[in-house]
């Protein structure tokens, strides 16, 4: 009798803890339960967007691609296996044989084989073997415009993300949202399919249509390789833009990579120098001096002033480039032969606060926000630090630095009407179910009255048609612009023999309808942007001129 009562307690507990336990799970914990247990999530990929030109001509596009997988524990020879793999994958028989661990049961072997390599290795029939299906970028052109673009590499998890240019900057709009799928499962792991079979609609990741014209593009690489050819230099960059909205039309850099196979270069190469490179802008940086103290009322085109010999600012010389002076000369003549010294008596003219005020203004030190990943923005010492030599070194642009984004956004103020606008490279972002949102034009500030900007562009344009230098210009058209010629610093001295050679110019001077900056750094034929980059900027300019159907000057 004792026996059989001990029994019935004994089963009477376990049937108690069962009931606890049942009565925990199902009422106290049931979603914690069901998620460890019973219900599985499966990740659904989106479709990353894709990118286009504003003309919706392709830049980056998705295409399937295949992960090669092996299951080792259905390979019998893995000698065998391993050179018919690799005689068509080409990754080398020791690397594929490091990556087989015979004790696991499924192994990635490369991810991104093409179609072409998945048929031939699947010819194989070789049971060890398997695919996964991927989605992979393309790039239709290639390299064309590789450092505005970045590339989709991997994060920590092994997920697809962006890097650089527009790819980095966009990452989430052009990555989507995953949906989920949730499935209950029994306790072997199979569906139940009169449990829980809920989705989350994903949703595929944004298409952008870029300001980039792919033509100009081409135009503005093609000019940029030869040049960079022609005057050996070490690095060039172009970038073309709309003056009056900030929309860059162009933009391009070498040396540059293979998005398509990114992993071939290092990573200095990804960088963008428009957007990271600081550099001393020289005498391309004077015309902003000059729109300063017209704006101030303080100098007038025509009035004159005495180039009688070298500046003395605090005991140092600050003399022309050639070394000649022309005595009694207008401030437009001064700017068209690029004298220092008349840039020191404008300097002197406008005042150090105001100077200072409008270097401000222009933006030195202060991002542009334009969207690309990567942008650095200098700095520009407080006015308190600057001694009364480097404020007249400024008036030339010396002593301070700047980005080439930084100063095609300040000079374009001076043809826009005197407005500062925020540049940018994706006009249109359009979702997979249509929605639009469009990038419009954004003004930070105005620095410079109408007046202002119809007197620098037209100072500009004497500059250009009395340059000493005799440029194959294109007849018949109103074209502004200023050469510059900056000597590298290399520890705290300026190297004579290394230069930033440059060129920005605008054309019809009347209504430009672009601008362009040409910069080539260290070139070994001539250190001068007249001999340079300026010969490039007017082969980019005859082309723009014919694209865009400008009518030459009646």
């Amino acid at each position: 009798m004792n026996r059989l009562l001990s029994v019935a307690i004994f089963f009477s507990v376990i049937l108690l803890l069962i009931i606890v336990r049942l009565s925990y799970i199902q009422i106290l914990r049931p979603d914690s339960f069901y998620s460890n247990n019973y219900l599985h999530t499966d990740t659904i990929s989106a479709s990353r967007g894709e990118i286009f030109d504003r003309n919706r001509e392709a830049l980056v596009l998705n295409r399937t691609t295949y992960q090669a997988f092996a299951l080792p524990q259905k390979i019998t020879d893995k000698e065998a296996f391993i050179k018919k793999i690799d005689s068509i994958l080409k990754i080398g028989e020791a690397t594929i044989d490091a990556k087989l661990d015979m004790s696991k049961q499924w192994i990635p072997i490369k991810s991104g084989v093409s179609q072409a390599d998945r048929k031939k290795l699947a010819a194989l029939k070789l049971d060890a073997l398997g695919f996964d299906e991927q989605s992979s970028r393309f790039y239709p052109e290639s390299s064309l415009a590789a450092q505005l673009l970045g590339f989709v590499g991997k994060d920590n998890e092994g997920d697809d993300i962006g890097y650089f240019g527009i790819e980095g900057f966009y990452s989430r709009d052009l990555a989507g949202l995953p949906g989920l799928f949730l499935t209950e499962r029994d306790m072997l792991g199979k569906p139940i399919f009169v449990g829980t079979q809920d989705m989350v609609s994903g949703e595929d990741g944004r298409d952008l249509y870029l300001t980039i014209d792919k033509v100009v593009q081409h135009i503005a690489k093609s000019k940029l390789l030869a040049g960079i050819e022609r005057y050996q230099a070490k690095e060039g960059c172009v970038i073309i833009a709309n003056p009056k909205t900030m929309e860059i039309l162009a933009l391009t850099c070498l040396p540059d990579y293979d998005p398509d196979q990114y992993y071939k270069f290092s990573e200095s190469y990804f960088t963008n120098p428009t957007i990271t490179n600081l550099f001393e802008p020289g005498s391309i940086f004077k015309p902003l001096i000059v729109a300063s103290a017209l704006n101030e009322n303080v100098i007038k085109p025509d009035e004159t002033f005495n180039e009688d010999g070298p500046a003395i600012v605090s005991g140092y010389q600050i003399k022309t480039w050639n070394d000649k002076y022309e005595g009694k000369i207008t401030f437009t003549r001064s700017l068209e032969k690029s004298s220092n010294v008349g840039m020191v008596r404008v300097g002197e003219r406008l005042g150090e606060k105001k100077l200072y005020e409008y270097l401000q203004k222009f933006g030195v030190g202060e991002a542009t926000n334009i969207d690309l990943q990567g942008e650095v923005t200098g700095y520009l010492k407080p006015q308190k630090d600057f001694y009364k030599i480097d404020f007249a070194t400024a008036t030339f642009g010396q002593g301070l630095v700047v980005t080439p984004i930084q100063m095609i956004r300040a000079f374009a103020s001076l043809l826009n009407g005197g407005y500062i606008m925020e540049p940018h490279v994706v006009k249109t972002l359009k979702t997979s179910d249509g929605n639009v949102k469009d990038i419009n034009p954004k003004t930070l500030r105005r620095i410079f009255s109408d007046k202002t900007s119809l007197q620098i562009r037209n100072m500009l344009k004497q500059t250009v048609e009395h340059a000493e230098a005799k440029w194959d210009r294109p007849a018949g058209y109103s074209i502004g612009g200023k050469t510059g010629t900056a000597q590298v610093a290399v520890e705290g001295q300026y190297d004579a023999s290394k230069t930033v050679a440059s060129f920005i110019g605008f054309a019809p001077v009347d209504d430009p309808k672009f601008v362009a900056l040409v910069i080539y750094k260290e070139p070994k034929s001539s250190p001068w942007g007249s001999e340079t980059a300026a010969p490039t900027f007017f082969q980019i300019a005859k082309e723009l001129l014919v694209y865009y159907n400008i009518a030459p000057d009646k």
